[in-house]
């Protein structure tokens, strides 16, 4: 398909590219972060607050981004600002006792990579905590969201290339491939309707059903 970089099958490594929440995963990471490091009440209370904020700011047309990183910025400015980057690790080292995979992607993970494909993620998440939740996963290189820290401490916006979801996800992807490339065959795993974009990229895209997570009979709420 379109930004495929390819070579002729035999004469280059395959690529495997995965999608992280809903995906790898059940669930959303995001949130259970920002509560172990903000709390949940402040947490939800700060959710509630960027919803309002970023629908307020597109409906007046100052939106500069997508509603959803919109809200999902404001979320990260008012649960993070001023948090010592160590206290945020602290917290993502935490998440792993949180994460449920999901098998069925899991054993696809580690099938391409004994048949000798070069293993990506490419997750909306934070790279704050990303490698950590990865450890032990035959994973070969991270396309995550990166966070602003100065003088050790995070200012809770977003690094300059921004969130790494949908159009965002692709355009990284796509640089990463021309510059890591060629690829004999290309696959993809994501769920829909946000890796559409990404998928669009792969010879051989799999649109994996979100999984869920429920706590106390309800589904978590999810960021962007």
């Amino acid at each position: 398909m379109s930004g495929t970089v390819a070579a002729p099958a035999g004469t280059a490594p395959g690529l495997a590219v995965f999608d992280f929440d809903g995906t790898l995963i059940a669930g959303d990471s995001l949130m259970p972060f920002l509560e172990g490091v903000a709390g949940r009440t402040r947490t939800r209370l700060a959710l509630a607050r960027a919803i309002q904020g970023g629908l307020a700011r597109h409906a007046a047309g100052r939106g500069a981004m997508d509603l959803r990183t919109t809200i999902k910025s404001l979320l990260l400015v008012n649960t993070l600002a001023g948090v010592p980057l160590e206290r945020a690790r602290a917290a993502g080292t935490a998440m792993r006792s949180w994460v449920r995979w999901h098998p069925p992607m899991v054993e696809a993970l580690r099938r391409h990579k004994e048949k000798g494909d070069t293993v990506v993620v490419a997750t909306g998440a934070l790279s704050l905590y990303m490698p950590g939740l990865l450890e032990g996963l035959p994973v070969d290189a991270l396309l995550a969201t990166g966070l602003e820290v100065r003088e050790g401490l995070l200012t809770g916006r977003l690094e300059a290339d921004g969130n790494c979801v949908r159009e965002e996800k692709a355009r990284r992807l796509t640089a990463w491939m021309a510059a890591n490339g060629p690829f004999a065959e290309t696959y993809g795993y994501g769920n829909r309707p946000s890796d559409l974009p990404f998928l669009a990229l792969m010879r051989h895209p799999t649109i994996v059903k979100t999984v869920q997570r429920r706590r106390g009979g309800r589904t978590e709420p999810q960021a962007a």
